[in-house]
């Protein structure tokens, strides 16, 4: 019988014996009164940050689309100027071509 525990790695044995009566007390430990109150504490906490964080993510969409809009605005007023602008252009461009049709016209009808 003796030849049966000679073979027994006594180290692992107390590892594992450890890891029991660790783990038991771990289990009883962890539901406690005691470790609730601390779960309670830790769960509020991060609710508490979950709020602040979420005030601070709302902020920053609502300054997103003020921003949004304002791009959009700048947009807007730069293609109506562009369009006035071209506008203008196709106008002086009808003006300068009539006053070279007339200036032609008065020229041929000097000429003769």
């Amino acid at each position: 019988m003796k030849n049966v525990f000679k073979n027994v790695d006594w180290k692992k044995v107390g590892t594992f014996a450890g890891g029991f009566v660790f783990g038991t007390a771990g289990v009883k430990v962890l539901a406690s009164d005691d470790a609730k109150k601390v779960y309670t504490q830790c769960t509020a906490a991060v609710l508490r940050a979950k709020e602040c964080v979420m005030k601070t993510v709302n902020l920053v969409q609502e300054n997103c689309e003020d921003i949004l809009e304002g791009a959009k605005d700048i947009n807007e007023e730069r293609a109506q100027k562009a369009e006035a602008q071209a506008f203008e252009d196709e106008d002086f461009r009808e003006v300068e071509e009539a006053a070279e049709e007339t200036a032609e016209e008065t020229a041929e009808e000097t000429a003769e």
